[in-house]
This record gives structure tokens, sequence and C-alpha cells, in this order.
């Protein structure tokens, strides 16, 4: 009978552990022995809500500057002064960028003229370059002044989803949030695109800004 109950056990223990790996492996993590930046270890992207923007510890980056499509640099410095909104992407992704982006395309035709910027982040530069970043750029009529497609070092975009936006970023791996900073560059807030009431929260907070900004 003890063993009985012995086989049962270890028969559980293994299908719990199974269906643990499989939904980390459909999950899109990332690889084994990469090291992913953020602000807590491990970070949990889904925990991360609209109201929990941090201050950076010392000696942690606040400032960034990638290559956009148009071949310039673009650094957060030129992107103070009207509020922008932070995603990242890649353009291999064959379903959830491209719905993310869409979102994105909503947000540009709304608030197109206002002066707030949208900046979109690869964290697959090395297939992203900025020839490819202009063609996937146009599939979504992304006005090159208002929306930007930025690509760079991999170790250093990982470095800014983790220290610069607290997200957890990784090769071909990224949350589905937007970050909302304001015409400071201070973090607002972070909002899930797929969840009606966040998106809808994300534009009255662009409003909001924008009014206080007038």
């Amino acid at each position: 009978m003890k063993t009985f109950f012995h086989v049962v056990a270890i028969l559980a223990l293994g299908a719990v552990l199974g269906l643990v790996i499989r939904g980390f492996r459909q999950s899109g993590g990332p690889a084994d022995g990469v090291e992913v930046y953020s602000n807590d270890a491990p970070l949990d992207p889904s925990s991360v809500t609209e109201d929990q923007p941090a201050m950076a510890p010392e000696g942690w980056m606040t400032d960034f500057e990638l290559t956009e499509r148009s071949g310039e640099s673009v650094g957060s410095e030129e992107l103070k002064g009207q509020p922008y909104i932070v995603s990242f992407f890649f353009s291999t992704c064959p379903s959830i960028c491209v719905q993310q982006n869409q979102k994105v395309q909503e947000l540009q035709k709304e608030f197109s003229g206002t002066g707030v910027r949208f900046v979109s982040i690869s964290v697959d530069p090395e297939t992203d370059t900025p020839d490819i970043l202009k063609e996937y750029a146009a599939r979504f009529n992304a006005d090159p002044d208002q929306w930007l497609f930025m690509t760079g070092d991999l170790t250093y975009i990982r470095r800014i989803g983790g220290e610069v936006f607290r997200l957890a970023v990784d090769e071909k791996f990224h949350t589905e949030k937007f970050v909302l900073v304001d015409a400071q560059g201070a973090i607002v807030g972070y909002y899930s695109w797929p969840e009606a009431k966040q998106f809808d929260k994300l534009k009255q907070d662009i409003r909001n800004l924008l009014t206080t900004a007038t």
C-alpha cells in the first residue's frame, strides 16, 4: 500500500512540473543563462500595474539613446517636452506585436497633432535594422515625426527595459505593457493594452497630461 501511494505522489509531482515547464516555454521566456534586467528578481510582468512607477535606484540608467529607423540617434533628453508612450516589440513577431502596434496606431490617430509621441523599441535588434524598421513602420502608416521605431545593442536594450522602464526585456521577449512618460521624463504609469479598461485609462491619462501642459 505504501508503495502505491509513493508511485501516485511521484506521478502527481511529475505532472505538475511538466505543466510548469510547458507553460514557461509557451510564454516565450528568456533563454537559459541570459540575464534579464529588472528592478526586482524575478520580475513578474503581470504584477506591474499602471499605478506602480518607481524611482530608479542609485547607479541605474535613467537616460538612453538609440538608433531610429531614419538612422538618426534619438535620446530620452530629446523626447522631453511632451508626453510619450514606450513599448517593446520585434518585427518578426507574428501576432501579439501586430496587435500591439495596431493599438499604437489607434493612439496615433486619436492624438494626431497633439505632440504626443510613441517610442517602439525592438527586442530583436540583430534582425531589426533601420531599413527593416522602415518597412515595418510603413505597415502601420507610422508618422515618422510622431511614432519612432528604435533599435540598438541588445544588452543595452535589456538595461533600458529593466533600469529605465522597470520591465523585463530580453531577446524576442517583452511584456504587453505600454509605459506612459510625462513631459519631464518621469514614468506616469504602466498599462496592459489587451485590457480595455487599462487602455481607456491610458487615453485618459494622456489627455490629463496634455491639459496640464497647456
